[in-house]
């Protein structure tokens, strides 16, 4: 069965994380994703991660990570021949993706106006810590500023220990899902209109995004979201230290909160609404906490889940993936080796299954610039030419 994308090419020309990520998860789709970085200026990704062998080698595992199913070629836009290349590139591609700062691909006249005129069929895509107007349009952010600038900092943490930065780079990884859709919305549109798209994504609107129902309820009564920690509005919907572990309970709902107190043999604890929950919070959560202290973590999820009681033990990133679960998921895909990598490494796949034309991978993530011959032949470039494009830097 035919992925979905199959057929469509993507000149990919994006670093760090947002861009690649959103790219990447069309190439697991089928599409043709081309990789585009400057020969003296390799994405920032590849340098980056925790082997140093590797970020030496330009194959870390910040690019490990989502450089599977693409090729890869060198280019230097700063040059007439190198423009002159990538419009070439853009006449027969489906999508452009890059993650420059605003104004900047304009300034090289490869902005989307530009190349809408050698291809009027084209999907652009700009993705940018603050979108392409706006009075902050010009700043420039990674995944940690936009957590300070967007309110997650302040509302994450306890009451005692706050702002705090989420561990993960969930504002990048976020942003690249959100990017990946957004192409996906305006290939289908295109399929419709005949017509290319200009897509303006903003990591802080992600963010936005990301805190939606918090933000909400501010935008009607003034309520900021706190921190607090593992503890939840409801007692019984937070975590607990366990005789050995601890757990997150996420007995949410009122059917839920009756279950946890009939499995833990407290049904006169049992609240008819959820605001007598809240404001029963302090003596629910004195009670639950003694009775955790009783069983292991591991024992409660076990005890919990077979009485439908959402629970589970807190896992650290080593024994999460260690999950057999995992094993019928296909959410990792494992090489046995690759170019400029000794040794296996497992990248993230998807998060999803089709039951027929789904998430894979075919090929391992590129050496910088390893496909810079064969995309040029393709282009009509001669021996003689690329040599020559090589002598001058521009590939």
């Amino acid at each position: 069965m035919t992925r979905p994308f199959e057929g469509i090419r993507i000149i990919d020309i994006t670093h760090v994380l947002a861009g690649p990520f959103a790219a990447y998860q069309l190439a697991v789709l089928g599409a043709d994703v081309i990789k585009v970085e400057h020969p003296d200026d390799p994405d920032q990704s590849r340098d980056s991660g925790t082997d140093r062998a590797l970020n030496h080698a330009l194959m870390g595992t910040g690019f490990l990570t989502q450089g599977s199913n693409k090729r890869s070629i060198t280019l230097d836009l700063k040059t007439e021949p190198g423009v002159e290349i990538l419009k070439k590139l853009v006449a027969g591609a489906d999508v452009l993706v890059q993650n420059y700062r605003p104004g900047a691909f304009e300034a090289l006249g490869l902005g989307y106006e530009a190349l809408l005129k050698i291809n009027p069929r084209l999907i652009y895509c700009s993705i940018s810590a603050f979108g392409q107007d706006g009075v902050r349009r010009e700043q420039t952010a990674y995944d940690h500023v936009i957590q300070a600038t967007s309110g997650i900092m302040a509302s994450t943490g306890t009451e005692e220990v706050n702002p705090i930065k989420i561990g993960s780079p969930a504002i990048d990884y976020a942003t690249g899902t959100m990017g990946a859709f957004a192409l996906a919305a305006a290939l289908f549109q295109r399929e419709r209109t005949g017509t290319g798209q200009h897509i303006d994504l903003a990591m802080l609107g992600v963010a936005m995004m990301m805190q939606a129902s918090p933000m909400t309820g501010y935008f009607r009564n003034g309520t900021e979201p706190k921190p607090h920690g593992n503890k939840q509005p409801y007692a019984t919907n937070s975590a607990y230290d366990a005789k050995e572990g601890m757990v997150m309970i996420g007995a949410s709902n009122i059917r839920q909160q009756a279950r946890f107190w009939r499995a833990v043999e407290r049904a006169d604890m049992i609240k008819s609404d959820n605001e007598a929950r809240i404001d029963d919070n302090e003596r629910e959560a004195a009670v639950i906490a003694d009775i955790i202290k009783t069983k292991t973590a591991d024992e409660w999820e076990v005890y919990f889940q077979a009485r439908h009681v959402p629970a589970a033990r807190v896992r650290n990133l080593a024994e999460a993936v260690a999950d057999p679960h995992f094993n019928e998921r296909r959410v990792f895909h494992k090489f046995e080796s690759a170019p400029g990598v000794d040794g296996p490494f497992t990248v993230p796949l998807a998060a999803f299954k089709f039951a027929h034309g789904g998430p894979s991978i075919e090929t391992p993530p590129p050496a910088m610039g390893a496909d810079t011959d064969s995309v040029l032949a393709e282009l009509g470039y001669g021996d003689s030419d690329i040599a020559a494009l090589r002598a001058a830097r521009v590939v």
